[in-house]
């Protein structure tokens, strides 16, 4: 592990990630909140896990120092797999040389039992989780995958629904293109919504 030759104090962050832009951070930053992170080290990523380009996690990885404290709430949070969890905990803790606490899981705290044995201990603590993780992701993409099959079997259709074009269309379409219908008006006549309107005049122009 790389030692600090800097005089730089050892500094406290915080790292949360939510896979989608509408989905609530609340209960990770609640989680940290006892470990009094200054909020210029909190980063938070709201995109999906499914590859390692995210932004606040780089900036947080630059800035982290040997030393330094890394917080988060639970271990899937490094990575979308196995793999990726294992490695960026290495990399963070081995090559950066950075403590990491997980708030969920008190064995994961690279601050105490530093010696061989408590790396060992950090280390299967890490495996096992890493892969209870995986398997129950894994698990919940299959449950998801047996209920689209079943609910394909009842006759249930996925997907967007088939617009049917009604027999005024091009006459509609052409009023609306000389501008003699609004959108709305043109999107009444033919029984649907504008939006619907926009993509089938386009694909009308295609055709014409």
């Amino acid at each position: 592990m790389p030692k600090s030759t800097s005089t730089r104090p050892a500094e406290r962050f915080g790292y949360g990630r939510v896979s989608a832009k509408d989905q609530n951070i609340d209960r990770q930053l609640i989680a940290l909140e006892p470990f009094d992170i200054p909020p210029a080290n909190l980063f938070i990523d709201k995109k999906s896990g499914k590859d390692f380009n995210r932004p606040k996690y780089k900036a947080l990885v630059r800035k982290l120092r040997a030393g330094d404290i890394l917080h988060i709430k639970s271990i899937d949070r490094l990575g979308r797999n196995y793999e990726e969890i294992i490695e960026q905990w290495q990399y963070l803790t081995r090559k950066k040389g950075v403590d990491i606490i997980v708030v969920d899981m008190p064995l994961l705290n690279t601050t105490y039992c530093k010696d061989l044995l408590g790396t060992f201990i950090a280390d299967l603590v890490l495996q096992v989780l890493s892969f209870s993780a995986q398997l129950e992701r894994d698990n919940i993409l299959l449950r998801q995958a047996e209920g689209i099959a079943a609910a394909k079997d009842k006759g249930v259709k996925f997907g967007r629904k088939v617009v049917t074009i009604p027999n005024n269309f091009e006459e509609v379409y052409n009023r609306w293109r000389d501008k003699e219908l609004t959108n709305e008006q043109a999107a009444e006549l033919c029984g649907f919504s504008v939006s619907t309107l926009y993509n089938l005049t386009a694909e009308w122009r295609k055709l014409k």
